[in-house]
This record gives C-alpha cells, sequence and structure tokens, in this order.
C-alpha cells in the first residue's frame, strides 16, 4: 500500500474514507450502467481532474503501459466479436472499433477511480471507514489485507526483475512470445516470496491475539463532516437523474 498512497494534504485526502470510498463506487455505478459517450466524457474528465487535485497522477503514469494494453486489447477482441456494417479491413467493422472503445474507456474509468481511492486513502483509513459502515472487523480487516498485498507482490516481482538484470538477464529483447516466457520464470520466486510473507504476517497477528477481543478500537478515529455529507447526497441525486435519463432512454 505505501507504494500507491500518497502522502499529501489535498482536498481528498482530508475526506472521510467512507465518502472516498462511495465516490469510487458510484464511479463504478455511472459506467457500468450507461454506454453513453457522453457519460463517459464526463466521467473521464472528472476522474482526471480528482487525479490532478489528489495528486495521484504519478501512480497512473506508472500503470499508463498497462491502461494502454487494456484499451487495444478491448478493441482488438471486441472488433473480432462484434459485427456491424461498416467494414474496414476484412472481419473488422468501425461499429466493433466503436463498441471495443467504449468497452476500453469504461474499464480505464474504473481504473483511474480505483487507484485515485487508493492512492488518497490510508490502509487503516479503508479499514476504520469499513467497520464505520458496519462490516464486521474482520471482514474490513481481510480486505484491507488483499489491498495490501497488492503492492507487495508488485514490489517483490520488481526487486526480482531488478535482481536478475543485474546478472545480465535480457528482459527487453525479442518478440512479445519471448518476452513472456522470460518473464513467467520470475514469477515463481515471487510468489513464493509473498507467500513466505503472508506466513510471517499470520503468525505476527496470532501473537498479537487477533479475534480474541470481540469489540475492537482503532487509534484511527474517522468522522463525518459536512462535505462528506455534501457529496454523499450530491453522488446520489446524480445516480437518480442517470435512472431517470436511462428509463426516459435519453442516454
Amino acid at each position: 500500500m505505501d507504494m500507491i498512497y500518497r502522502d499529501e494534504d489535498t482536498f481528498f485526502h482530508r475526506l472521510d474514507p467512507r465518502s472516498k470510498l462511495f465516490i469510487m463506487l458510484f464511479t463504478f455505478v455511472f459506467a457500468v450502467m450507461t454506454d453513453s459517450w457522453t457519460v463517459y466524457i464526463v466521467l473521464a474528465a472528472l476522474t482526471i481532474l480528482h487525479s490532478i487535485i489528489s495528486k495521484s497522477y504519478p501512480n497512473l503514469k506508472k500503470i499508463s503501459f498497462v491502461l494502454f494494453m487494456l484499451m487495444m486489447m478491448s478493441l482488438v477482441f471486441w472488433a473480432i466479436g462484434h459485427r456491424g456494417p461498416t467494414k474496414l479491413i476484412g472481419f473488422i467493422t468501425l461499429e466493433g472499433l466503436i463498441f471495443g472503445a467504449n468497452k476500453g474507456v469504461k474499464i480505464i474509468i474504473m481504473i483511474i477511480a480505483g487507484m485515485n481511492f487508493l492512492s488518497t486513502t490510508k490502509i487503516e483509513e479503508i479499514s476504520a471507514g469499513l467497520v464505520k459502515i458496519g462490516l464486521p472487523y474482520r471482514g474490513a480487516f481481510a480486505f484491507s489485507t488483499a489491498i495490501r498485498l497488492i503492492p507487495m507482490v508488485l514490489g517483490t516481482t520488481e526487486t526480482i526483475i531488478q535482481a536478475q538484470k543485474s546478472r545480465g538477464l535480457d528482459l527487453d529483447s525479442g518478440s512479445i512470445i519471448s518476452k513472456v516466457k522470460k518473464y513467467m520464470p520470475l514469477m515463481i520466486p515471487a510468489f513464493v516470496s509473498v507467500i513466505r510473507n503472508t506466513n510471517v504476517f499470520s503468525m505476527a497477528l496470532e501473537s498479537k491475539g487477533f479475534g480474541y477481543a470481540d469489540k475492537k478500537t482503532s487509534y484511527i478515529e474517522v468522522k463525518m463532516k459536512t462535505v462528506d455529507w455534501v457529496i454523499i447526497v450530491l453522488l446520489i441525486a446524480t445516480l437518480l437523474l442517470l435512472i431517470f435519463l436511462k428509463v426516459k432512454r435519453y442516454i
């Protein structure tokens, strides 16, 4: 999580973790419930503005290649599976490319929204916010621990890759298939290291008596402020508006 969270003093960092969670979840809902390009353009602009204000855009640069590949894969797969009357090259149609771009933008918007949430919210705040919502402590802890594993896997993999490169292993040359073959053996020590760290983590929990007390206390106190309630009300109002426009077939 330390690799993703950015310690900044911005408007979004100061929000309650519950309101930030609702921003992410409602963005997911907005992206899934419609295929309107107008809605996507507005959502994309707002999520990018969110990244700029929260100063989380450096994290987006780290995954820019992944986002690009997701868009390319979406274009290719949907162009093959979705046919239309306007043929471009062979069986690829203009309608298929537009449909693929639509799905790709939808996925990218949700990824950026998730990255904005993780970039502005500490793991402890996520857990405390989920407990305040009503999720059992064990469930909140499991969710936050799962998020913690993401940067752990990425960091371990990057360390192994750099270690192998320092020993002369060429991972940059060759075709895509040959690169995949070179990277695959590196995944084994990465996952072994993660499993070892997870085992140490579980022993640390047992030694501290995790699960013994029914009622947990936290040194992080989260409290909804006026601005948090305003954001949630605006999100709900926007959702109701989109549902109305969807029912009336305006979008």
